[in-house]
């Protein structure tokens, strides 16, 4: 997710939203808020990923970046560009327009982090929605991980875990035959990472 810049420098190119903390929040609370801001995402899964400290990064001056990544499911959460963002917008991970200061590296970060991440905790579920087909799932780690998974190893695995919860409901709207809905058990996932249980696709 990207924002179209409304002031300099970079006007009007695409760039990742951010701004600058504020002399009485945290860098957590400051992320949080400029995500809101710039795009009126909130309530998101939200992690810390890098420091980016290069002397050249801001032609303004010196500044030091701690940035973070969200997983947002798209259809549950609307964009909204405010304040120095005149437009906020979704791209594919292989078609980024050029970006401004070095958020192009960022995203490079940012997407290696991700493909670790997935495989060892479940994280993927916060890009799902609540309820989900056992083929939006494979699909989903095939497109963060960009590799084409065996379709019975793949369901052998998640469902060996007892993480998945199968519902009576079927998908609806579907030109096809209608494919069994899952959840995933957070409270589950915890109570078994807490005796040592290991995520792991």
């Amino acid at each position: 997710m990207l924002i179209r810049r409304n002031l300099p420098p970079f006007q009007e190119q695409w760039a990742l939203p951010g701004g600058f903390v504020r002399i009485d929040e945290s860098i957590d609370t400051a992320a949080r808020r400029e995500l809101q801001e710039e795009t009126g995402l909130q309530d998101v899964f939200l992690e810390q990923l890098y420091t980016f400290g290069a002397i050249d990064r801001d032609p303004r001056e010196r500044v030091v970046t701690v940035a973070y990544y969200a997983l947002v499911n798209l259809r549950e959460h609307a964009l909204e560009a405010t304040t120095d963002a005149s437009e906020a917008a979704w791209f594919s991970i292989s078609h980024l327009p050029s970006l401004a200061f070095d958020h192009a590296q960022i995203v490079d970060i940012a997407i290696a982090r991700l493909k670790g991440k997935v495989r060892y905790e479940p994280i993927g579920f916060e890009l799902l929605p609540q309820k989900f087909t056992l083929s939006q799932l494979q699909t989903l780690y095939e497109t963060v991980l960009g590799v084409r998974l065996d379709k019975r190893n793949f369901r052998k695995k998640l469902l060996k875990m007892n993480l998945l919860v199968e519902l009576d409901e079927t998908q609806t709207d579907v030109a096809h035959r209608a494919a069994r809905l899952y959840q995933f058990d957070a409270a589950k996932y915890h109570q078994l990472r807490e005796k040592g249980f290991n995520f792991e696709i």
